[in-house]
């Protein structure tokens, strides 16, 4: 079991959250499920909502956290996450590992539902891929048998290829190296969005140099982009770089 969690918490109106109504069963059930060991709760972020507002600022903050400790999200009830689309779309796309308190296993029958759902989804994902694979390839392929000898020979000339069989390579775009450049920076610009309240932090604290920001990263445990537990002043200077763009 990791060591560091970040916990979510939800409750439904601002005299809830004032009180802890509803939060000390939350943090009960969270207990209960780590069942001791050497763990502990390295963040708490508590949505007070009425379940209208669509916008959730304590569960962006709670993924941010989560990715940037590299640490599970820990949530009491599955119910609080997965009533809409948008909550479920979000934590698929967050990349962070999310524990329900109320579903410790696979076994059991809420389990075993959102198991099944997720297979058939994947099943499904992967029967239409293949489908359409099979579609492309032999649309290719009646392509290329209709071709003449003089087509064929124009195609190898431009450096075309005239079949699917042999020994193929790939080669890129400049198009497709164009989206893979944009795709990395995008991930190293969301990297930073997530160490700012950190950095800002640790700014507000007198560490202002980067290779300071730089140690001080490695102390408090948070790993680079590459999950390596050592900053080195680069790393955080191109951190720096991306935020202040």
């Amino acid at each position: 079991m990791p060591k560091n969690f970040v916990a979510y918490y939800r409750v439904s109106t601002e005299r809830q959250g004032r009180s802890g109504l509803g939060m000390d069963a939350q943090r009960e059930a969270v207990a209960a499920y780590l069942n001791g060991g050497k763990w502990h709760i390295i963040a708490e972020h508590v949505e007070v909502e009425s379940g209208r507002n669509a916008d959730r600022p304590a569960l962006d903050a709670a993924l941010a956290e989560a990715r940037l400790h590299r640490a599970p999200l820990i949530v009491a009830k599955v119910d609080r996450l997965t009533r809409s689309v948008a909550f479920l779309s979000k934590l698929l796309e967050s990349g962070v590992e999310v524990r329900f308190c109320d579903l410790p296993q696979v076994e059991g029958p809420a389990g075993r539902f959102m198991l099944n759902q997720m297979v058939a989804v994947a099943e499904l994902e992967a029967g239409l891929i293949s489908a359409r694979t099979r579609s492309a390839l032999a649309s290719k392929r009646r392509f290329y048998q209709g071709l003449t000898d003089d087509e064929r020979a124009a195609l190898a000339a431009q450096g075309k290829a005239t079949g699917l069989g042999g020994k193929r390579s790939t080669v890129l775009t400049d198009e497709a190296r164009k989206a893979g450049t944009a795709r990395r920076a995008a991930k190293a610009t969301d990297r930073a969005r997530d160490l700012a309240p950190t950095i800002a932090s640790l700014r507000a604290a007198g560490i202002t140099s980067a290779t300071g920001l730089a140690k001080a990263l490695t102390e408090r445990g948070i790993p680079t982009a590459r999950g390596s537990d050592k900053w080195t002043t680069v790393q955080v200077q191109r951190v720096l770089s991306r935020l202040d763009a």
